[in-house]
């Protein structure tokens, strides 16, 4: 009788320890949620067209690039001699080796595209005015790192693709002055492609980068919950009257569906879609034409229309202060939440974006056709004649339509959003125009 009041005991303990533990676990995985997000949030800051989850998918992109990276190093060999013929084993004999490493491309190239998205949807709510204009900052320095992050695992498969998009961009650092030869040779690990800059950029790609991009995120993140989560749609900032909601379930359970769908998205698209992958790198035969990766071309393309002075160094520098100065601009209002600002800035950035486009084409045009510096002004220096001349003339065309957008708008704040629509743009044209109009000897070609 003893023993059974004993076992009974043991077992009314046993239960009671169990159901202790399990309520700390979930007090725990509540307590972690809520680190990430308030108990409350604003009702109106939950609906999904007001951030359309940018930032949860870049982060839920980081931790899948992470998980199948890892995986990948098992198989992986970052020497010349065995890099491509280990991805070819990754692809042929691993059972399921050609899906992880197709979610691994696809995830690292839509977490670029996304948290692009998500920095243009900061920008045009204005979700970068005060507390925030730091975790501005953080957000472009996050997506720096996301962009070399693809850049050396560019180089990883060692083929003909990456080694060649590799040397080409390498070989733009050498246009910088004074330090442009210094930092070719850094990146590279000595005077060409090869072992060394193969082993560089694993290091990176595989630890120190990810390690700095996990660390910015968790600041990145602190400091949105430090400003009180997301802007407010419509600028109300001053917390009153606002319908609050419980984070759980309201929120995460939005979260929980936008990560499913991301992750059935790249899943389905890994599975149509393979990983680029051409013949096994040969230094000695380069093919025509040699593009750099994708998210560099643009820069590719100004070399073509600009000497490099310019197209390396003074217009992405000047292009770089002015995004990094966004956030301490003199803004006449401070009301933030609002796309475009008002209609009015809408159509501003409408007008911007067809004007952008239609001028950029027209440019590359007639660079390529018939404007011809060089030739007309032999006796200047290629700097000037191929460099200043034309950045002159551009940066006069530039002036001229902000004037001209200017007087049909008075507002400063929808001028500059709508310049900024206006040069990105341009950009993207230049982009395009690289990876889809040049072909052979990179001249004008249509895409085959």
């Amino acid at each position: 009788m003893s023993d059974k009041k004993n076992g009974l005991l043991r077992g009314l303990i046993k239960s009671l320890y169990l159901n202790e533990s399990k309520d700390k676990r979930k007090g725990a995985a509540r307590n972690f949620i809520f680190h990430l997000h308030p108990v409350n949030v604003p009702e109106k800051t939950i609906k999904y067209t007001h951030t359309f989850g940018l930032g949860g998918m870049a982060a839920l992109l980081i931790v899948m690039l992470g998980a199948t990276g890892l995986l990948l190093r098992f198989f992986y060999q970052p020497f010349p001699a065995y890099a491509y013929d280990s991805v070819l084993t990754i692809q042929d004999r691993i059972i399921f080796g050609g899906f992880l490493r197709n979610i691994h491309y696809w995830s690292g190239t839509f977490l670029l595209i996304v948290a692009f998205l998500h920095l243009l949807r900061v920008f045009f709510t204005r979700a970068f005015l005060p507390p925030r204009q730091f975790n501005w900052i953080i957000g472009l320095l996050l997506l720096f790192l996301i962009m070399l992050s693809n850049y050396t695992g560019y180089l990883l498969p060692w083929d003909q693709l990456s080694y060649w998009a590799i040397t080409v961009s390498t070989n733009m650092l050498s246009y910088i002055p004074l330090i442009g030869n210094m930092l070719m040779h850094l990146l590279r690990g000595g005077a060409e492609v090869g072992a060394r800059t193969l082993i560089i950029y694993y290091t990176l790609h595989t630890g120190v980068i990810p390690l700095l991009i996990l660390l910015l995120m968790a600041w990145h993140f602190w400091r949105v919950r430090k400003a009180g989560g997301v802007v407010l749609p419509g600028g109300d900032e001053n917390g009153q009257n606002i319908e609050q909601v419980p984070a759980i379930p309201n929120l995460v359970y939005k979260e929980f569906v936008a990560a499913l769908a991301l992750i059935a998205f790249i899943f389905t698209l890994s599975v149509f879609f393979d990983a680029p992958l051409l013949d096994k790198a040969n230094p000695a035969l380069s093919p025509d034409p040699v593009k750099a990766p994708w998210y560099f071309v643009g820069v590719q393309e100004l070399l073509l229309h600009f000497d490099p002075l310019f197209s390396i160094v003074i217009i992405p520098l000047i292009a770089m202060s002015a995004v990094l100065l966004i956030p301490y601009y003199r803004y006449s209002s401070t009301r933030t939440g609002i796309w475009f600002i008002s209609p009015k800035g809408r159509k501003s950035a409408e007008i911007s974006a067809v004007a952008g486009a239609v001028l950029t084409i027209f440019a590359v045009v007639i660079s390529e056709y018939w404007l011809h510096f060089d030739r007309w002004l032999p006796a200047l220096p290629l700097s000037i004649s191929n460099g200043l001349v034309p950045f002159v003339i551009v940066a006069g065309v530039i002036i001229l339509f902000y004037y001209w957008l200017k007087g049909k708008s008075s507002d400063s704040d929808e001028l500059i959003q709508a310049m900024f629509v206006f040069l990105l743009t341009a950009f993207f044209v230049l982009t395009i125009t690289a990876l889809w109009f040049r072909g052979a000897g990179m001249a004008l070609s249509w895409p085959l």
